[in-house]
């Protein structure tokens, strides 16, 4: 392993952060991607051997769950509580909360079910803001090229055009909930929506509250489920299985009831994954910034089911993170706090990257830096500098006013950032790939439709910030009319789990192996363990 410049001597370097030299470095931003950020690593990748998308690369711990076999038999389902519904939302984060709220509005029966309760996601988490051209300076146009041109030109261009068009209607939408933004003063105009400039993007276009934006949002969505009538809550049950007609279209899921040790199944004409994503698998041994039920549940379940998927091998890693105290490490130091104009800094006391180029980029610009004995060492953490003495030197207030999550962070971690900086890492942050979708969220499974970090193709290779928030909430309200509108067309059925027999089979076939099951439900560390009805 490279040595590491030791904590004492990175802060004996440390000169005023705002004179912080910038170290010139002629490494093309592809060959820095390619040598140094974990998606291009030699152990990033494998070939998926079974389902549709057989042959695509995967990384490897997410193929390992792609194949394995289903937790549930027949057995398991005889003695289930059965429930009907039009719509089954399964995930309680922004984007189920948006779709089953939609779906409710337009008249439809809703049930939705949550691994833990309503609110229990990553979209709480989510602190730096939602984008949104609203500005006399920005357009449509340049969101929807700064979005592709993040994404490494990889997304799929009409879902960008929809979500960036659907922008500002969002925000609309969210401010009728009751959602409260940051506002500026202008002389001309009065009070209007405060925008920031974030990593990647040509124009300010962060609408904010604060730097808890994501909990904010999700205050009034928690609230919209909590008053809409026709949506009834299943909090504490995650979906196991997804339930199947003879022509392979989704028919509902089956849940376990964890406060009662048993299954509910469920019957719908309709069902919206919004379950996130798979940080929690802490890949390649990152730490994560993602909340306790990330454990690509979703992704399982419509692979079984037959739903094709795209960038199973793109993952973000936040540049940001934690990294020291161990306890905390993974933690999110929201992108905001770059965006006020915190600086990164290695051991040398030299910034080594623009703050504010795409997240990969950054990310992997740390990583560089501690691969080749630029990094930081602290108590067996290694990382480089978030320094923000400068920052809140010239605003002393803005712990209380713009950056409240950092202040409490940084007293979590111990440390006074109007003195010290934050020692951070890249952490397992995003999940860019997923199931496919249509503009209005349907899969290639009939009855089976997808909103939030679940699905994949919107953001291509790396996602902006900001651009998630917008992503929940623009695909789950389409997700939730689509599904709504479309139950005069579908006829509710008793439906089983025939493609979990199919599935069996094509194991065995590859040879592989039926003792690996799957969803986790839970990480390896949270012990927990499925109380079924009917023996392995």
């Amino acid at each position: 392993m490279t040595s590491m410049i030791s904590h004492a001597q990175a802060l004996q370097a440390l000169r005023p952060g705002a004179d912080a030299p910038m170290r010139a470095d002629g490494l093309a931003v592809n060959d820095l991607l390619e040598r140094f950020h974990p998606d291009y690593g030699a152990k990033a990748r494998v070939s998926l051997r079974i389902g549709a998308n057989a042959g695509a690369p995967c990384h490897p711990a997410l193929a390992g769950l792609l194949e394995s076999n289903a937790l549930i038999d027949d057995l398991d389902l005889a003695g289930a509580e059965p429930l009907a519904t039009d719509v089954l939302v399964i995930g309680g984060g922004g984007a189920g909360a948006a779709a089953a709220v939609t779906a409710a509005m337009r008249g439809a029966r809703v049930i939705i079910a949550t691994k833990l309760r309503i609110g229990d996601s990553n979209t709480v988490m989510a602190e730096g803001g939602i984008q949104a051209a609203v500005g006399a300076d920005d357009s449509l146009q340049r969101h929807y090229e700064d979005t592709l041109r993040g994404g490494h030109n990889e997304g799929d261009r009409a879902l960008i055009a929809q979500m960036v068009s659907d922008a500002p209607e969002v925000i609309r939408w969210l401010i009728d909930l009751g959602m409260a933004f940051d506002l500026a003063e202008d002389k001309a105009l009065g009070s209007t929506l405060l925008r920031k400039k974030a990593g990647g993007t040509t124009a300010s276009r962060i609408l904010c509250h604060r730097d808890f934006t994501g909990l904010e949002m999700m205050r009034v969505l928690r609230e919209a489920v909590e008053l809409q009538r026709g949506i009834e809550q299943l909090n504490r049950c995650p979906a196991v299985e997804l339930l199947s007609h003879d022509d392979g279209s989704c028919a509902g899921a089956i849940l376990y009831d964890l406060e009662r040790r048993s299954f509910v199944l469920v019957r719908a004409r309709a069902v919206v994954l919004a379950t996130g994503g798979s940080g929690r698998l802490h890949l390649q041994g990152f730490p994560t910034s993602n909340h306790y039920g990330a454990t690509a549940d979703g992704l399982v379940l419509a692979y079984r089911l037959g739903a094709r998927m795209c960038d199973l091998d793109s993952f973000q890693y936040h540049p940001t993170g934690v990294a020291h105290p161990r306890h905390l490490a993974g933690g999110l130091i929201s992108e905001s706090a770059r965006s006020a104009g915190a600086h990164l800094l290695n051991g040398l006391g030299e910034r080594f990257v623009d703050e504010l180029k795409p997240r990969d980029v950054v990310a992997a610009a740390i990583l560089r830096e501690c691969a080749e004995g630029r990094g930081i060492a602290r108590d067996g953490q290694t990382g480089v500098f978030l320094d923000a003495r400068a920052l809140v030197a010239a605003d002393p207030d803005i712990l209380e006013t713009r950056l409240v999550s950092l202040g409490h962070l940084a007293a979590k971690c111990g440390l006074d950032p109007r003195q010290e900086p934050f020692l951070v890492y890249p952490t397992l942050h995003y999940q860019n790939g997923g199931v496919m979708i249509d503009g209005d969220g349907a899969t290639s499974v009939p009855g089976l439709l997808c909103a939030g970090e679940v699905s994949g193709g919107i953001h291509g290779r790396n996602r902006l910030m900001g651009n998630a928030l917008l992503d929940i909430i623009s695909f789950g309200r389409r997700a939730g009319t689509r599904a709504a509108e479309s139950l005069g067309q579908r006829q509710a059925g008793r439906g089983g789990i025939n493609h979990v027999h199919r599935w069996r089979r094509a194991l065995a076939q590859a040879e592989l192996p039926a003792d690996v099951r799957a969803p986790l439900l839970y990480p390896s560390y949270g012990n927990f363990h499925l109380r079924r009805t009917a023996a392995a």
